[in-house]
């Protein structure tokens, strides 16, 4: 069983090294490939996952998002938290 990951915003995601952030050009979307799973993130999930190198924090993400879209950042900190808990607890994050 994997380690529990718990995501807050001194935590650093990354996509684990099976799992894959990729645009399928016959789909014409991007989706997160990891083995016999897929997954196709909305818009704000996909600007979230393109943040997840391994060398931005989460607060770093929810600073870039709160100054792009002019929104609360305590707002847009829970949020990006919740989501990459969400995803952490399925396995398509790490840190």
């Amino acid at each position: 069983m994997a380690d529990l990951v718990l995501i807050d915003e001194d935590s650093i995601p990354k996509l684990p090294v099976h799992v894959k952030l990729r645009f399928n050009e016959q789909r014409k979307q991007w989706v997160v490939l990891a083995p016999e799973r897929l997954l196709v993130p909305d818009e704000t999930s996909l600007e979230i996952l393109q943040h997840c190198d391994g060398e931005v924090s989460v607060s770093g993400i929810v600073d870039v998002l709160a100054e792009k879209y002019d929104a609360p950042r305590e707002t847009i900190g829970k949020d990006v938290i919740e989501l990459l808990q969400g995803l952490a607890d399925k396995g398509f994050v790490t840190t």
